[in-house]
Order: structure tokens, then sequence, then C-alpha cells
């Protein structure tokens, strides 16, 4: 499974509306990774979590996995539609 799969399989775990989730991910030379998370708005409240809590565990967990597959740091955002 690569890192857009899993994360994708994370975020649509937590969501009320998991068909409207969307992953990409955008590479540039000489820069970290970005993946990009797009919800539906319903849900923008439940990945980001009181506080920032949610998405800050999100982001520890896709490091995670990133680290333990020998992937460079990525950047994570997170928006919705």
């Amino acid at each position: 499974m690569d890192i857009k799969e899993y994360t994708s399989f994370l975020v649509k775990s937590i969501t009320n509306n998991p068909d409207m989730v969307k992953v990409e991910i955008f590479e540039s030379e000489g820069e970290d990774p970005i993946i990009e998370i797009i919800v539906h708005h319903d849900d923008y409240g439940t990945v980001i979590g009181k506080g920032g809590k949610m998405a800050t565990s999100l982001k520890t967990i896709i490091q995670a996995y990133a680290f333990l597959n020998n992937m460079p740091k990525v950047k994570i955002n997170i928006d919705s539609f």
C-alpha cells in the first residue's frame, strides 16, 4: 500500500462521506512532497478535530508511515469543498 492509499484509508475511516474524500500528492524537485486531503465540508470539522487534535494525529501517523517506508518527509494540507 502506498502513502496515497494509506492516507485515503485513514481519512475515509473517520468521515461520514467516505466517497467524497480525495487524496492527491504533489511533488516538486527539491521540496518535500505535499499530500492534499480534500473532504466534504460536513466532514471538515471531524477531520480537523477539537483544537486540531485529529489533524495533528493524522499528520503524525502519515509521517510515521512515510518514515517506516523510507520515504521523504511529507507535508499535509487538509481542505474541504
